[in-house]
């Protein structure tokens, strides 16, 4: 019976010894150091993050063709006249922005948020075709978005580039309609002329000291 109850004793120091131990490793990482906590929520994006973001979901609308020239334009002069409030709130705190200006441009740019959305899911999209023209006024989109992407355009800019070339847009259908959907040689010459106008506002915009957030 001593020897039984020897053994027994034993047994239970052993499952002991095991049972701290477990805990002690459980409790630390490989290194030995205590485990760090639970991350803490992420704070929401300031209204620089967000007029960033913006700008970003705007450019890849007209990379991917979800978004018009007209209806970026008209996005684009949302985003302007909002940061035309932004600085004019700003201008009257001391160049800082109150908890009320950030909960209305913050409302502002739900708006804009959801608009955005809906321009890029409608039925709208932006064709240009594989000829000549075609590729120019799509090379001319992808040098706005890269341009609205980078900051290097302001959402002003960006809106007065795309309505010129909304209307080019709108001249080159006119023309296809009046000759059986082609382009004449005076046709392209004539829109050929109107995107090297562009082109040159394009460059000039990205390369003066504006920045667009």
């Amino acid at each position: 019976m001593k020897i039984a109850g020897f053994f027994w004793s034993t047994g239970v120091i052993f499952a002991l010894s095991l049972s701290t131990a477990f805990g002690q490793t459980s409790s630390t990482t490989p290194s030995g150091t205590t485990p760090s906590a639970t991350p803490a929520t992420q704070p929401p994006p300031t209204i620089q993050q967000r007029k960033r973001n913006q700008q970003n979901r705007i450019a890849n609308g007209i990379d991917n063709g979800s978004l018009t020239a007209g209806e970026t334009k008209k996005l684009e002069k949302g985003e302007a006249n909002l940061n035309q409030e932004e600085r004019a709130m700003r201008a009257g705190d001391g160049g800082k922005l109150t908890s009320a200006d950030r909960t209305a441009l913050n409302q502002q740019q739900n708006s804009l948020s959801k608009q955005i959305y809906a321009d890029k899911h409608n039925a709208n999209t932006a064709h240009y075709g594989n000829g000549e023209i075609g590729q120019r006024r799509e090379n001319q989109q992808d040098r706005i978005a890269q341009g609205i992407r980078s900051g290097q355009m302001t959402p002003g800019e960006a809106a007065r580039t795309e309505k010129k070339e909304q209307g080019i847009n709108r001249e080159v259908a006119g023309m296809r309609q009046a000759n059986g959907g082609k382009l004449t040689k005076g046709d392209r010459r004539v829109v050929n002329q109107q995107q090297n106008q562009v082109s040159k506002q394009i460059y000039k915009q990205k390369h003066n000291d504006k920045k667009g957030f």
